[in-house]
């Protein structure tokens, strides 16, 4: 499913956005399609959906960093009900019941299932509760989304994985792992990345990696290696750190040596050690605390009833020119780990350069 983007900024009427929004230029208007409710104050209860546990941004940063904002803008008069779908649809459309029956007054929802949840979005918007669709781009009458480029994030991906090929790009193949067909951004990270490698790098073999997860691309990167032989394997396109993780265990279990690039997403913990010790080529940094804002921002306004506006437009495939907020994305290789994660306080020095990988961090001068 592709989430087409018209790129028209329009003037903002929540003033707190506009830090992460400056520079967007000028077009026509599009306005929230928020439910005209009479004002509220600040004791609001704001519903927040996040798909699942395993990938540690959700519980560590994209949580926390609401919980935080929402408190910052209602005096700490605003209540956040939090539920996690561990990755199960069906529980996540009965916690989005639950909130309505609770009488939240927004959704903030990180769909596990983009097309599975829509009837539960239709029920939230005649129950009179807006939705704002955070992250990925749920289907249904969604008031507004906020997430990062993420077409942009493929490409950036691609193109990473281009540098690092150089001459060699035409010598050999690539494997691509994409991410799951039940999340609509995994279809535009894809988009993204073919954008950057058709024409210009063989991709061997391809897959959709079910649910994202680390042991189902372990499996088919072993499959590849098997089909295409391990040293014809140039390169490895994973649209994220945790498949990325399952992709290098699976070169070396198969003694590849050296290891090609391998890309990833998210800045993981993880992740950004197999990158100091050379071990993946990049991630992409999402400044997660510029998305929270913003989604914070929208989702206690729209829980006030107050009009919204937004920089972006998307398209799902149920709702054409939903608001949105997109923020961009950062390449990160090793010269770029102590201006991003370190910078920002994603990871701690002390959290990455354990004993295992001090000596890696001290060639790059890694700072404390």
């Amino acid at each position: 499913m592709s989430v087409p983007t018209r790129r028209t900024a329009v003037a903002l009427a929540v003033t707190a956005l506009a830090g992460p929004l400056a520079g967007c230029g000028e077009a026509r208007q599009v306005a929230a399609r928020a439910h005209r409710r009479p004002a509220r104050g600040d004791a609001l209860r704001i519903g927040l959906l996040l798909p699942e546990n395993q990938t540690a941004r959700y519980e560590r940063f994209d949580r926390p960093l609401i919980e935080r904002r929402v408190a910052d803008l209602t005096g700490g008069r605003a209540r956040v009900v939090y539920a996690n779908a561990k990755q199960d649809a069906a529980l996540q459309n009965q916690q989005i019941e639950t909130m309505l029956t609770h009488r939240v007054h927004v959704l903030v929802l990180d769909a596990v299932d983009a097309r599975a949840v829509a009837g539960a979005v239709r029920r939230a918007k005649d129950a009179g509760v807006p939705v704002l669709a955070y992250d990925r781009l749920a289907e249904g009458p969604v008031a507004a989304y906020t997430s990062f480029d993420n077409e942009e994030v493929g490409r950036v991906q691609g193109e990473a994985l281009l540098r690092a090929l150089g001459d060699r790009a035409r010598t050999g193949r690539i494997v691509m792992l994409n991410g799951s067909v039940t999340d609509p951004n995994a279809a535009v990270y894809k988009r993204g990345a073919h954008r950057a490698l058709d024409g210009r790098v063989s991709i061997g073999r391809e897959f959709d990696v079910q649910e994202w997860k680390p042991e189902h691309a372990h499996s088919h990167m072993r499959s590849a290696l098997t089909a295409l032989g391990q040293d014809r394997v140039i390169g490895v396109y994973c649209a994220n750190d945790g498949m990325a993780g399952g992709v290098v265990q699976a070169l070396k279990g198969a003694g590849v040596s050296p290891l090609p690039p391998v890309t990833g997403q998210d800045a993981e913990l993880a992740a950004i050690q197999r990158i100091v010790a050379g071990e993946q080529y990049m991630s992409v940094y999402k400044p997660y605390a510029r998305a929270a804002r913003a989604a914070a921002d929208l989702a206690v306004a729209l829980a006030r009833g107050e009009p919204v506006t937004a920089p972006a437009a998307v398209d799902s495939a149920t709702a054409r020119g939903v608001p949105a907020v997109l923020v961009p994305v950062v390449a990160l290789t090793r010269d770029r780990v102590a201006d991003t994660v370190l910078r920002d306080g994603l990871h701690s020095r002390d959290e990455v350069c354990t004993a295992r990988y001090a000596a890696a961090c001290d060639r790059l001068d890694l700072p404390g």
